[in-house]
């Protein structure tokens, strides 16, 4: 059973791993790489709440009211749900004690949701097989759930810090 404080330092893990997930996207984008766009993420729900699971090209589909917010929304709880996950395989001690190897290998491993799930269903097919460079965005998409896995470790870290 996860106690009130353990579910907090979960929920705040979770965030702060995003954070520096959108730390490292930023990064990312003042380079000029192309990183996802969240607004699509919220269209694509959009969509799924009307019955529509699978697009050619969420780009090119009808964008809804809202859609930027609630992809937003979407993103951080993700991160939520990616470090109960992490909680889940390593138990609550791991909250208390963190260490990097398995918030490494479980950020690593959340990388088959957006190659198996989000991907395929926005029309870039499985593992980015439909865009033009799959394999250079198959690594990118490596390095940031590594980056995410590093995020769960290092605030995890942090709140061991400062919550006793």
């Amino acid at each position: 059973m996860v106690s009130t404080g353990e579910a907090a330092r979960v929920v705040l893990v979770g965030i702060g791993a995003t954070i520096v997930l959108d730390v490292w996207s930023m990064i990312l984008k003042g380079l000029g790489i192309p990183t996802l766009d969240y607004a699509l993420v919220g269209r694509w729900a959009g969509h799924l709440c009307r019955g529509r699971f699978a697009h050619a090209s969420i780009a090119k589909t009808e964008s809804i009211p809202g859609e930027s917010p609630l992809g937003w929304a979407i993103h951080y709880a993700v991160g939520i749900v990616f470090a109960a996950l992490l909680v889940g395989i390593c138990g609550t001690a791991w909250l208390h004690d963190p260490a990097w190897l398995p918030a490494l290998a479980v950020g690593v491993a959340t990388v088959m949701v957006p190659w198996f799930v989000m991907q395929p269903a926005m029309g870039a097919g499985v593992a980015s097989s439909h865009t033009p460079t799959p394999m250079k965005n198959r690594m990118r998409n490596l390095a940031t759930h590594a980056v995410f896995g590093c995020g769960l470790y290092v605030s995890a870290a942090l709140l061991k810090l400062v919550w006793a």
